[in-house]
């Protein structure tokens, strides 16, 4: 019955915002999650629990070495951080949320003619990555593009966010390759290690949408996860409900008007031989009216079939590798058959 409920959904190409459109006042029984996945719902923010990383002095020889450690002491210790003074101007980011938001609340015939999971043409638009095989699904929808290494042809990105798309994709290739180099810094091996592995060439966004929910305590947003590739970089819209989980506890991510949202993925805890945390995060459902938007840039290695492991300049007698190699074809088809609940690489390489 559930996976009859759930191709039905899915064939009819409407996604959250189509039912939420429709008037519905429960949520169907596939998005209901089990008591122990809500835990923690009602975490207060902590405003320095995550650092905000002033990025203005960069390229000031006294300053540098400063925002080097600030950024590698996060990475080590959280997991994640914020930056501002980024170099992105504010209506480039007011732009980009703008128009996810705009593509979202179009009329449901509209988007149905773009609704896909397979990614062949550069561009998707659907409900949830692993809505066939979750336990629960996510309360909301996503279009994926494929920046990388060749943005898809112009016309298979939908108009209405087009220009949008390919100015974030400049934007955030540059201030991926600026962070990359900073987190080599930290880790004191070559600033251009992670560009010569091919870690800003195949980056993917993902336009997050979060509409009203009529039972926003009986499912998630985006259950806990971490991020797969190297580096996330987000931009989040004013409204929170991002949760990041920090020993036992979720605790909010507070929103900082114009900064972005960095956080390390698993290779990356990986290739630093686990100095660097790759942590679990989640984003919550609500009953506002005001949805939560979101924009990922999620940077991924373009060499598929190269061995990725612990970098050889961080194993020495004293730390030895932690986690074994594979080839990123292994590891992607790995996280993608895994139900996202949870869903962890480092564990699974850890030797």
């Amino acid at each position: 019955m559930r996976a009859k409920d759930i191709k039905e959904f899915d064939d009819a190409k409407i996604g959250v915002k189509g039912l939420v459109d429709s008037g519905i006042t429960t949520i169907p029984r596939f998005f209901l999650h089990p008591p122990q996945t809500l835990s923690g719902l009602t975490a207060a923010p902590d405003p320095a629990f995550i650092p905000t990383i002033d990025l203005s002095g960069l390229y000031n020889s006294h300053l540098h070495s400063t925002i080097v450690g600030k950024v590698a002491h996060a990475s080590r210790q959280l997991g994640f951080f914020q930056i501002i003074n980024h170099g992105i101007e504010p209506d480039s980011l007011e732009r980009m949320i703008g128009a996810v938001k705009v593509f979202n609340e179009q009329p449901v015939e509209i988007k149905a003619q773009v609704y896909r999971r397979e990614m062949s043409s550069g561009f998707a638009f659907f409900t949830n990555v692993d809505l066939f095989h979750s336990k629960a699904a996510n309360w909301n929808d996503a279009f994926f593009v494929r920046l990388g290494p060749r943005l898809p042809e112009l016309d298979e990105i939908p108009e209405i966010l087009r220009n949008e798309v390919v100015e974030w994709s400049e934007c955030t290739k540059k201030l991926g390759e600026v962070l990359m180099e900073l987190l080599c810094e930290g880790l004191r091996v070559e600033k251009r290690r992670l560009k010569e592995l091919s870690f800003t060439e195949a980056p993917m966004m993902v336009g997050n949408y979060y509409p009203y929910c009529p039972e926003p305590d009986l499912t998630m947003g985006v259950k806990s996860h971490t991020d797969p590739g190297a580096l996330t970089i987000l931009l989040p819209n004013h409204i929170g409900r991002l949760q990041v989980k920090h020993g036992l506890e979720w605790l909010d991510v507070e929103h900082v008007p114009g900064a972005l949202v960095v956080n390390i993925g698993d290779i990356l805890q990986i290739l630093s031989n686990d100095e660097y945390k790759s942590v679990q995060h989640r984003v919550l459902a609500s009953s506002s009216d005001e949805p939560r938007v979101s924009v990922g840039v999620f940077f991924h290695p373009s060499e598929k079939e190269s061995l990725y492991g612990p970098l050889p300049e961080l194993i020495s007698l004293e730390k030895p590798a932690l986690f074994q190699q594979f080839t990123y074809t292994d590891y992607n088809n790995r996280w993608y058959t895994k139900e996202l609940d949870g869903r962890s690489m480092v564990n699974h390489y850890r030797l």
